[in-house]
């Protein structure tokens, strides 16, 4: 478990306090053992369940909101599919995957994080397939690892962050070019639009081609019309 803190000032106090070498090598050192058992742990439960399809979005989405409908929709249409589906394994749009795909045919996991807010299992995450994490790092690796494409949802900073790490590892080619599908015309294209004025033609920070990289739909049937369009493209099929 995560150290808790009072406040903000305690742990900059903590992280500014000067340390021993002996200090240093007995925290930092013995840290390496944990993230080594859950990289372990991680591949060792993720290989056994094989690469799914990944959703992203907010923890803080409401049960009724059209986009937690939206995204169980997604997910229990994925799932039907034969495609296994991942979440962060927590609340809001999380539950919403998950519990879509508990209505399908295939796995539905759960990766979580242990933070002080908002997160916690969500209760429609298959029993053995609940994964918990204490870095947030090691986790990304799972996703990235363990995705045939990535369903985004619209969400908080944890989203974006979730979403730019894929699009990266794409663009400079370390993954493969599995689909990033974002849904919600509305929530996403202020930020498209940035990308493609600011970003790209002011300031030449990134390449038109790598707009293709990224499909906006706002239907679920949208959503698997594009899973199945890349897998048919390259003659492979779902796992499940």
């Amino acid at each position: 478990m995560s150290k808790e803190y009072k406040d903000d000032d305690e742990k900059i106090r903590e992280d500014l306090t000067p340390k021993t070498w002996n200090e240093i090598r007995s925290n930092d050192s013995w840290a390496i053992f944990k993230i080594m058992s859950e990289f372990v742990n991680g591949f060792e439960s993720m290989a056994r369940i094989g690469p799914c399809v990944s959703i992203f979005g907010s923890a803080r989405t409401k049960g009724d909101h059209k986009y937690y409908l939206l995204a169980e929709k997604i997910a229990e249409k994925i799932s039907k599919a034969g495609y296994g589906v991942i979440t962060g394994g927590g609340p809001g749009i999380m539950e919403a995957g998950n519990k879509g795909a508990a209505k399908g045919m295939s796995p539905s996991v759960g990766l979580n994080i242990d933070l002080p807010f908002e997160q916690h299992f969500n209760q429609y995450i298959d029993s053995d397939k609940n994964l918990n994490f204490d870095y947030f790092f090691v986790r990304k690796v799972m996703f990235v690892k363990y995705s045939q494409g990535f369903v985004v949802m619209p969400g908080g900073f944890g989203t974006l962050d979730e979403m730019f790490e894929a699009i990266t590892l794409i663009q400079t080619k370390k993954i493969a070019k599995f689909p990033i599908i974002l849904v919600g015309t509305e929530f996403w294209c202020g930020l498209i639009d940035w990308i493609k004025n600011v970003l790209i033609e002011k300031y030449f920070n990134a390449s038109p081609e790598d707009m293709n990289l990224i499909k906006i739909v706002d239907t679920e049937d949208e959503v698997l019309e594009v899973i199945d369009t890349f897998y048919k493209k390259y003659n492979l099929s779902p796992n499940f």
